[in-house]
């Protein structure tokens, strides 16, 4: 598990996520060991701060759904041509980062 503060951790991971690949936040509160944290993962990328240059564009939920009210996600994602569905959101089978592969 990455050391330093919840948020700290959070920050390691999304850090991570290549371009062209997306992980839920799910997934991020697994990486760093509080795996029915995925809300408290939002919120701590919500609060971002910009200096910090992070890809937090490449975060989605486990439906492959954007963050709402942030419609820049979606062109940010697919300038890295991660593909996305009929249904609006990311097609997770084609696009999900599984670290080691």
């Amino acid at each position: 598990m990455e050391q330093g503060t919840f948020t700290d951790r959070v920050y390691q991971i999304v850090a991570r996520i290549p371009c062209g690949r997306v992980a839920t936040y799910g997934q991020i509160a697994f990486f760093i060991g509080a795996p029915r944290s995925a809300r408290q993962v939002g919120n701590a990328l919500s609060h971002t701060p910009s200096f910090l240059s992070l890809p937090c564009h490449r975060v989605v939920n486990r439906l492959g759904r954007t963050a709402p009210g942030w419609p820049e996600q979606r062109r940010l994602l697919e300038s890295e041509g991660v593909p996305f569905r009929e249904n609006g959101t990311v097609d997770l089978a084609r696009s999900l980062w599984r670290p080691g592969e």
